[in-house]
């Protein structure tokens, strides 16, 4: 029986792993096609909106559905639970993506500030390694690497104050710059919110291989809002 347990607990982690990976590429298609003014790709998008909460559905599903008949003992108990509390919080970061998607459709205004854009960049090439790193650490149960991705969400913070500070100051000097600026600030924001939604997994992470429930943000860290 336990046999049949862990079987069907690989097939679910790969699930899981595909999943992952399919809303990492949306990460980088979203943010391309906001700096490129693509609003082609980004309707694409849009149009395709329903596969990620589809994929998360089935996945709990699934992992419901193995507790209810397998009745797995208490270690492979929390594994299922991390399973499904992490795949929420890979929705949520699908849902962040799909929203930055509507802002390049809904965007207008020029000029932009290339300064900010370049930010973005970088804000999605970190957060998209992070979440790679995140989902390896899950699957080979590293608790030291997902303390060492969330503890990296720092980086991103200080990217989102900076780039806040610079639309600001971009509106101040030229405030023809306003009404691109405002979706600067969405954008900048959605991608704080997925090394938020990163971290929370690597806490998953720790739970599942110590049984720990552990908060791995700063509590005395304040982001602006």
């Amino acid at each position: 029986m336990h046999e049949i347990f862990l079987d069907e607990l690989k097939k679910l982690n790969t699930q899981f792993m595909e999943m992952g990976v399919f809303v990492n590429e949306q990460i980088d298609q979203a943010t391309r096609a906001f700096v490129d003014h693509d609003k082609k790709t980004a309707q694409s998008m849009v149009d395709n909106e329903e596969k990620i909460p589809t994929e998360s559905i089935d996945i709990q599903k699934k992992a419901l559905k193995l507790m209810a008949l397998q009745q797995p003992v208490a270690t492979d108990f929390r594994v299922v639970i991390s399973i499904l509390k992490a795949t929420t919080d890979i929705e949520r970061i699908g849902e962040n993506a799909m929203s930055i998607a509507i802002e390049t459709i809904r965007v207008k205004g020029n000029p932009r500030i290339p300064e900010v854009e370049k930010i973005i960049s970088n804000m999605t090439h970190n957060v998209r390694h992070m979440l790679i790193q995140v989902l390896t650490a899950y699957v080979q149960d590293d608790e030291k690497m997902a303390r060492e991705v969330a503890s990296r969400d720092s980086v991103i913070d200080h990217d989102y104050v900076r780039a806040r500070k610079l639309i600001v100051d971009g509106i101040e000097d030229d405030p023809s710059r306003a009404v691109a600026s405002s979706s600067y600030f969405v954008v900048t924001r959605l991608l704080e919110r997925i090394g938020d939604h990163i971290v929370n997994l690597a806490s998953w992470v720790v739970y599942k291989t110590t049984g720990e429930l552990e908060e791995l943000t700063n509590p005395s860290e304040t982001k602006t809002i």
